[in-house]
């Protein structure tokens, strides 16, 4: 009995020794190593870049000459009935453009915040609309037996052209490693060149029925007899009109050669009415920059 208790004793012992021998393995200590943990790219600091898009724009002209005949008409019945009216269509045009821009980013762990400037050069945005309408129009209140209507003619047309437009907006991305997804909002301002007119004209009209005694009979007739017209114009073009909006997309960088970046970006643009033009763009760019 003894002896036995010797002779494990001394297996153990040579277990020991051997056990301290072997290599120091990481999954003996209960550890792996960081070769499998993703690799952070560093989108910190400024960055500069240029960028080439193509926009589909609509440009709602329908209640673009509103303001001229609310002038025009003003303190009379047909102020209202008029100004209501959607003379003009709404017109879809697309165009190419350039542009830069200019940005800071700061980042926290994954997340990347940042601001940005953004110009864009529109080629060839453009459009225009002319028409013309009539009806009759009920007038103001008239003597017992008569009744006022209005024949009403408009005639207008008015173009737009958008020359270039600026962005100032927010971005926030996340870091996936050489790519960075990221969404933005924010203000933006444009220069546009407006031009419209209008032409407003009526024939005020009087009906009532008049008592007619002729040989001894008396009959009744219908009248139907001007009581008045006038033809009124009103002309308004600005070569620089500024347009104020905000806009809002999402995007992708993707940075290749270190600090070398590109991107893909689609940016919403709607702006504010100018001269009672309604304009919403639709932008989508690739660009590249670089970082510092």
């Amino acid at each position: 009995m003894r002896g036995l208790m010797l002779m494990a004793a001394m297996l153990g012992m040579v277990s020991a020794a051997q056990a301290a021998d072997m290599p120091d393995l990481p999954v003996l200590r209960g550890g792996f190593t960081d070769g499998l943990s993703s690799l952070s790219h560093n989108w910190d600091g400024f960055y500069v870049g240029g960028q080439f898009g193509f926009a589909t724009t609509d440009v709602d002209f329908s209640h673009t000459p509103k303001s001229m005949t609310d002038f025009m008409l003003r303190n009379s019945i047909l102020q209202a009935p008029v100004g209501g009216w959607s003379l003009l269509p709404k017109n879809h045009v697309q165009s190419t453009g350039f542009g830069a821009y200019v940005g800071r980013n700061w980042q926290l762990y994954d997340a990347v915040m940042g601001v940005e400037a953004n110009y864009s050069y529109m080629s060839s945005l453009s459009s225009t609309a002319s028409d013309s309408m009539r009806r009759i129009l009920p007038g103001e209140t008239g003597p017992t037996g008569h009744t006022y209507t209005y024949d009403t003619w408009l005639g207008g047309g008015a173009s737009l052209k958008l020359k270039d437009y600026a962005t100032f907006r927010g971005r926030v991305g996340w870091d996936g490693g050489d790519f960075m997804p990221y969404g933005f909002a924010g203000l933006a301002i444009g220069r546009a060149e407006v031009s419209r007119f209008a032409t407003v004209s009526w024939q005020k009209y009087d009906d009532f029925d008049e008592t007619v005694v002729s040989g001894g009979a008396t009959t009744t007739v219908h009248r139907h007899l001007p009581a008045g017209s006038a033809t009124l114009s009103s002309t308004e073009q600005r070569t620089n009109s500024f347009m104020y909006g905000w806009t809002a997309g999402i995007g992708v960088e993707y940075a290749i050669c270190g600090n070398f970046l590109i991107r893909g970006e689609w940016e919403h643009v709607g702006f504010a009415n100018v001269k009672n033009v309604a304009v919403q763009l639709n932008n989508f760019r690739a660009g590249a920059g670089y970082k510092f």
